[in-house]
C-alpha cells in the first residue's frame, strides 16, 4: 500500500466539524489545543472553529490533527498535495514548516484574502463538459466587459472560471448558448487564483519574507507548477499560488505516477476524493476521506493490520 494525502481546501466545511474527533482521538485533540494557544482562540468551541472569519486555520487544523494521528498508524506517505488552502496542511504534513508559524501564516493570508475580496469582489463559476476552444473564446469575449479567467483546473471536464462579476456572467451566458453542459456559480466570497488577488499576494510575498521553510521529506505537487514543492521554490510558488490557476487534475496524476494507489483526503468534504476519482477513473486505486469519527474508524477498519 502506498499512499498519498488530499488535503481539503475550503468550501466544504461544515457545523461542528472535528467536535466528534476533539472528544475521542487524543492526538487530534492535542492539534486543536495547540492551534488555540498559537492563535489565542478556543477552538474547542464549536461556534469558534466554525466561526467563517476563522475557517482557513479550522480547516488546516483540522486536517493536520488528522494527518498526525494517521501517520502514526500507517505505512509513510509517498506523496501529498492539497487544494489551495490545502497547500499549507499537505506542507506541514511534510514537515515543510511548522505547525505554529503556519497557522499565523494561514491567518494573515485569510485576512489579506478578504480584504482583496472587498476591494475587487468578484465571481466564480464551475464550467462542467465544455469544448476547450468554446472556453477559450469564451473567455475572450467576456473579457471586454469584466476580467475573467481560468481559475481551478480540476478534471478533463471541470473548470472553474472566476473574475469580476460582469466577466463571469458574460462567460457563462456564451458558454451556455455554445453547448456548455452546466455552469454552476460557486457561493464563495472572493474570486481565488485570479488577478482579482493580486493585493493579496503582493502582502502575503511581503509576509513570507519572515518565515522559514525546510525541504519536504516527501514530495508535495504544487496546484500552481505541478511539480514537487523545492525549498528554494516555496516562497515564490506561494505567493503566485493566489493569482494564478490550480492545477489539480495534474498533481493526482503526478502523485499516481509516483506509486500512489491509496488516496486519503484529510479535511471536511470529500470533493477532492471525488475529483481524484474522475481524474483517475479505470486505475487500480482505492480512495479515502477522513472528517469525522465514523469516517475515521472505516479508514482504519480497511487499512488497518
Amino acid at each position: 500500500m502506498k499512499i498519498a494525502y488530499l488535503f481539503s481546501g475550503q468550501g466544504s466545511q461544515f457545523a461542528q466539524m472535528g467536535q466528534d474527533l476533539y472528544q475521542s482521538e487524543p492526538v487530534y485533540k492535542q492539534t486543536v489545543d495547540e492551534a488555540s494557544d498559537v492563535l489565542d482562540l478556543n477552538f474547542k468551541d464549536a461556534k469558534v472553529f466554525d466561526d467563517p472569519k476563522n475557517v482557513q486555520t479550522a480547516i488546516v487544523t483540522m486536517s493536520t490533527g488528522l494527518f498526525r494521528l494517521l501517520n502514526k498508524e500507517l505505512p509513510v506517505s509517498v506523496g501529498a498535495c492539497g487544494l489551495s488552502l490545502g497547500e499549507y496542511s499537505a506542507l506541514i504534513s511534510a514537515v515543510a514548516i511548522d505547525f505554529a508559524p503556519a497557522l499565523k501564516l494561514v491567518n494573515d493570508r485569510s485576512h489579506y484574502m478578504a480584504e482583496a475580496g472587498q476591494e475587487h469582489p468578484g465571481k466564480m463559476a464551475a464550467v462542467l463538459k465544455a469544448n476547450p476552444q468554446v472556453l477559450g473564446d469564451a473567455i475572450q469575449a467576456a473579457s471586454k466587459v469584466g476580467t475573467v479567467v481560468p481559475a481551478n483546473f480540476n478534471t478533463d471536464e471541470q473548470v472553474v472560471i472566476g473574475g469580476f462579476k460582469q466577466g463571469v456572467d458574460a462567460a457563462s451566458k456564451y458558454l451556455k448558448s455554445h453547448g456548455a453542459k452546466i455552469v454552476i456559480p460557486l457561493k464563495v466570497a472572493v474570486a481565488s487564483h485570479t488577478p482579482l488577488m493580486q493585493s493579496a499576494s503582493d502582502q502575503l510575498s511581503k509576509r513570507l519574507q519572515s518565515v522559514t521553510f525546510k525541504q519536504p521529506e516527501f514530495p508535495v505537487i504544487s496546484n500552481t507548477t505541478s511539480q514537487e514543492f523545492e525549498l528554494n521554490d516555496i516562497k515564490q510558488i506561494l505567493t503566485e499560488q493566489l493569482i494564478k490557476p490550480t492545477h489539480f487534475e495534474n498533481c493526482v496524476r503526478k502523485l499516481f505516477a509516483l506509486g500512489a494507489d491509496t488516496f486519503i483526503e484529510l479535511g471536511p468534504g470529500k470533493t477532492l476524493t471525488k475529483l481524484a476519482m474522475k481524474n483517475l477513473k479505470g486505475k487500480k486505486v482505492n480512495f479515502y476521506h477522513v472528517d469525522s469519527s465514523e469516517s475515521l474508524n472505516k479508514l482504519r477498519e480497511e487499512l488497518g493490520d
